[in-house]
């Protein structure tokens, strides 16, 4: 934002002197007031340029949905500790800041971070993108890498289960004891997949737009558990649900748990920047530095077996 610069006109006096010289004093002052103006205006002009928000010439020079800028979606809503108070512009939150490390390593100023929502379960589907990249929890799986693109991974968790008290399943201490419970997913998840390989439940596992529908089917007694990721689950039974309970958390499936990464359209010529971009900050240690502000370190749950 320009500032205003005013200039005031001195006033001269020049006691004793005639009318001719008066009237020629008053014109030269005139004359140093229009550059004075001018001078403003320069000073004016120089200062809103340089208060703009400014990309480094490689960031310009990235292929992005708007030239100049780095269009970000995440979910509606976003979710704590991914997202503060559904306010992505903030930068607080993991993904959140996460999203702005990874603009900033591409040389993004952050002005020219825009973010836009997105549900989930469209965006993984084939088809163009109204986004250069996409950070909501998405869990990179060889089913979705045909349809979309995925930077290297900036954060690995596990799916978990949470309850309610007196729900069926809430005081399981093993995989044997959940296949009675009738359990929620949020669609385009994995976690659908996960619960058919390891639990097989005898009831049909309830499928909704997102993890705030679930939740509010949780509450309104309509299944029995949400299975998510571990740090919204445990979110979840701190700060949403009353008499909450984490039942637990699954083993990884490979070993390595759930990888969390950016999605991009498929063949994006953004994809190879944006993974350099987020190996940089898991090099430099900025990743871990984000993790532990925003995600409870130590946080964790029972595995179940």
């Amino acid at each position: 934002m320009s500032s205003s610069l005013t200039s005031s006109l001195p006033l001269v006096k020049r006691l004793g002197l005639g009318t001719l010289a008066a009237m020629a004093g008053l014109s030269m002052a005139a004359c140093g007031a229009g550059g004075s103006t001018g001078e403003s205006e320069t000073q004016s002009s120089s200062q809103s340029e340089s208060a703009a928000p400014v990309n480094t010439p490689e960031a310009d020079a990235l292929p992005t949905v708007t030239p100049g800028k780095l269009t970000v979606a995440t979910g509606e809503p976003a979710f704590s500790p991914w997202v503060e108070n559904d306010d992505p512009e903030s930068g607080e939150g993991f993904e959140a800041a996460v999203a702005y490390a990874v603009a900033e390593e591409l040389g993004f100023a952050r002005e020219n971070v825009v973010w836009i929502r997105t549900p989930f379960d469209t965006v993984i589907a084939p088809g163009p993108k109204d986004f250069d990249v996409n950070i909501q929890q998405f869990t990179v799986t060889p089913e979705r890498e045909k349809a979309v693109d995925f930077s290297s991974p900036y954060y690995t968790t596990t799916q978990a289960i949470v309850s309610v008290e007196g729900n069926t399943g809430a005081d399981a201490k093993s995989l044997a004891d959940l296949k009675d419970v009738k359990f929620g997913v949020a669609a385009g998840s994995n976690a659908a997949a996960i619960l058919e390989e390891q639990v097989a439940p005898t009831k049909e596992i309830a499928v909704f737009n997102s993890n705030d529908d679930a939740v509010a089917s949780l509450k309104a007694g309509q299944i029995d558990a949400l299975v998510t990721d571990l740090p919204t689950v445990l979110y979840l039974q701190a700060a949403v649900l009353d008499n909450g309970v984490v039942v637990g958390q699954f083993a990884p499936v490979a070993g390595d748990g759930d990888q969390f990464a950016f999605l991009l359209p498929k063949d994006s010529e953004l994809t190879p920047a944006v993974s350099a971009a987020v190996d940089a900050l898991a090099a430099n240690g900025t990743l871990a530095e984000l993790e532990n502000t925003w995600i409870a370190e130590g946080a964790s749950a029972p595995v179940l077996k």
